[in-house]
């Protein structure tokens, strides 16, 4: 998972307000339903409250928070300290919220320390893993591919941070033509890798890395307002944004 530097000064920037964009709001309440819903469909899937799960690129916090009244533990991982020190505040003020661990890092491997260190504080039930090194029974990221360049690598990460059975659900706007871009307006393009995901491609990216059971759906649509042109800077038409929801098991 690559991030530069400009994006994540992007990020930190962004983080003390991220939380009023109505975009984000409701783009993650309803990927948190999705997920849940999915879930619930997957009758072979780990038992929610028994999971622990990892989140990569958490942000603020707002899908991690949701999911962790229902599940055993979850680690928090984004690479831009804004992010981080805005979910960690939340965390301070909500001390009942106990089993969400936070790693600031762009993760590059399942085995990295830090993140092996935020697991093994947390309140997991599940603390075995290959070789002793401890993994997850879900991988979750919502609004977050479309920033990644190298998919592969990321997909490859989740992929090993997992435990045999488990997985992984990826949500984010599709890339459904030339409309799409509009999607972040021009001042807001850095660190953008892609206009969305294709869901050709995203099949083909989940199976080479060895994912099996693989779903790609629309799971819900946003409503947005962009730019009425590119670059314009003002706020125009409302356009409706399809999201994906992906989806696949490692065996």
């Amino acid at each position: 998972m690559a991030a530069t530097t400009s994006s994540n000064d992007r990020f930190n920037t962004d983080a003390a307000t991220w939380d009023e964009n109505l975009t984000v709001q409701r783009a993650t309440g309803l990927a948190h339903k999705a997920y849940l819903a999915h879930l619930e469909a997957d009758t072979d899937a780990a038992p929610l409250a028994t999971s622990d799960v990892l989140e990569i690129g958490c942000g603020t916090g707002l899908l991690s928070l949701a999911l962790a009244p229902a599940v055993a533990s979850l680690v928090a991982v984004d690479p831009a300290e804004g992010m981080i020190a805005a979910l960690n505040a939340k965390l301070e003020s909500q001390p009942s919220t106990t089993n969400v661990r936070t790693v600031c890092a762009t993760l590059h491997d399942a085995d990295d320390p830090q993140l092996q260190a935020a697991v093994a504080a947390g309140t997991g039930v599940n603390n075995g893993g290959e070789k002793g090194k401890r993994r997850f029974d879900l991988v979750v990221s919502h609004l977050v591919l479309h920033h990644v360049p190298d998919l592969d690598e990321l997909l490859a990460v989740m992929f090993a941070c997992l435990r045999p059975g488990g997985r992984v659900l990826l949500t984010d706007f599709e890339d459904f033509g030339p409309a799409a871009r509009s999607f972040h307006p021009e001042a807001k393009m850095d660190g953008v890798a892609r206009h969305g995901l294709k869901r050709t491609d995203m099949a083909a990216l989940l199976a080479r890395v060895g994912f099996e059971d693989l779903r790609v759906e629309t799971a819900f649509s946003v409503d947005k307002h962009v730019e009425t042109q590119l670059g314009s800077g003002d706020v125009g038409p409302l356009v409706k944004f399809p999201f994906l929801l992906c989806s696949g098991r490692k065996p």
